[in-house]
Parts: structure tokens; sequence; C-alpha cells
């Protein structure tokens, strides 16, 4: 099982490190990671990187980025390289998130460019697909998303790791997230889809929290957190859960 965060811009590069050192110190003794069930990322700011891998990097938590550019390098002022990246030590690289659709204009063909970037980088790409309106279609339009997405990658014979995250675009900063029968058709959907690509696994996010994941644990590999998780003390509850939902027979 796989649970992240990303912290987006909400914490300061302080608050971002004392965040890791708490839930490190707790992923060091927790059950539910230290037996392998559960593995752990988080994805700070840029600057914040390097020391976020001295902190978790002990506990077994891998840390990426919330994006990556398209090129490795060149005239490309302001962007992060994902050779720098990988050079750092990072892991993962975050693609394709709604928020950066919406405000920075990236469509399809950045986002595939992005991916194929981080796997050419050896990054695991963390897709993130979601539908924009509540739909009966929405598994049949991430399916697309992901097809799309991932072309220019396998075009190019560059297989790896692989995270996609399903996070309903209506459901991001909401109350509460998307209705359990519909995470759970969707994921499944997904998981499906993907079925024949190795290492690869299919996260919920869009409002997602503690008391969510055993009731959607069957059908998704892990859960995407955002502000649910800002107090450490819901990683905790999480762990909790996943431990218990797995070792009750709850998950795959």
């Amino acid at each position: 099982m796989l649970i992240g965060i990303s912290f987006k811009t909400w914490f300061s590069h302080a608050r971002t490190l004392d965040w890791l050192r708490t839930v490190a110190a707790t992923a060091a003794t927790h059950e539910a990671v230290t037996s392998g069930l559960v593995r752990l990322f988080a994805l700070p700011q840029f600057p914040t990187v390097p020391a976020a891998l001295e902190i978790a990097g002990p506990a077994g938590i891998a840390v990426g980025a919330q994006d990556v550019a398209v090129h490795d390098e060149g005239p490309w002022t302001g962007e992060v390289s994902g050779a720098v990246l990988a050079e750092l030590g990072a892991t993962l690289a975050e693609i394709g998130h709604a928020e950066r659709r919406a405000h920075f204009g990236e469509t399809d063909d950045v986002v595939a460019a992005k991916v194929l970037a981080a796997r050419r980088n050896g990054l695991t790409p963390v897709l993130c697909v979601g539908e924009t309106e509540h739909s009966a279609h929405a598994a049949d339009e991430v399916r697309a998303q992901v097809d799309r997405a991932l072309a220019p990658a396998r075009a190019a014979g560059l297989d790896g790791p692989l995270v996609v995250a399903y996070e309903p675009v209506w459901a991001i900063g909401a109350p509460e997230p998307a209705p359990v029968a519909h995470v759970r058709a969707v994921g499944s959907a997904l998981r499906a889809h993907l079925a024949g690509l190795p290492d690869t696994r299919v996260i919920y996010g869009g409002s997602a929290g503690p008391g969510l994941l055993p009731e959607i644990a069957g059908a998704v590999d892990g859960m995407f957190l955002g502000r649910f998780a800002h107090d450490p003390a819901a990683v905790t509850a999480i762990l909790d859960e996943a431990l218990s939902t797995t070792t009750s027979g709850g998950a795959r």
C-alpha cells in the first residue's frame, strides 16, 4: 500500500521539515511501515527536497518533487530538470495535477512530455488524472488520460514504475472526498486497465484523509493526501487504518 502527501505551497521550509521529522519518527516504529505493508512518500517544494531527503530517507520515506521540466538541460530559466532531481536523490515527480492544468495551462501534450522526462531520468511519475465533473463515464475519461500521458514514453521504450493518482477535479479542495462507490468503481477500472504494467499503483486523492482508506482499500493501492494530513497525527491514524485493513483482509 502506498501513502503519499503533496505539500503544495501550504508549508514553509521549516514547517515541512518539522512535519517530516515527526512522521519519520512514526514510520521508524509503526508496524504498517516496518513490516513493509505501507510505503510512504512526500512531495515538498523544490528548495526543500535536499533537506527532506536527509530526514525522510533513513526512515524509508521516498521524496519527490511536485513538478518536473520537459527538458533536461538548456535555456529554460526557472525550470527544474529531472536530471537534477535524480542527482539530488529524488525518486518521484508529480505530473499533471489539475491545478497545473488550470493555473499554468498544462495540456495533455505537456503532461505526456513530462512523463517522458521523468522516465528518461529514472523518476517514477506520480501521474494525476481525474474528470472535471461527476460523471458515470469517469472511468473511460481517466483511462484515456492515462493512455495519452504514457504514449510518448511507451513509444520511446521507456517503461518503469508508475503511480497513478486518481483525483476527481470536483473533489479537490472539497469538504469531503468523492463517494466511496464512485472511487471504488473508477479505482477498480484503472487497476484493471493497468494490470499488464509492472510495478504500477493506483492511489486516490481529492480530499482524502483519515477514515477513507478502509472503505476504498479493496479498489485502490493507497491514498494521495493533502490538507487532511497536515497534522502528522492524521498520518498515524491512516497508518493504523492501513494495518488494520490489511491484516483483516480488506485490501488486495
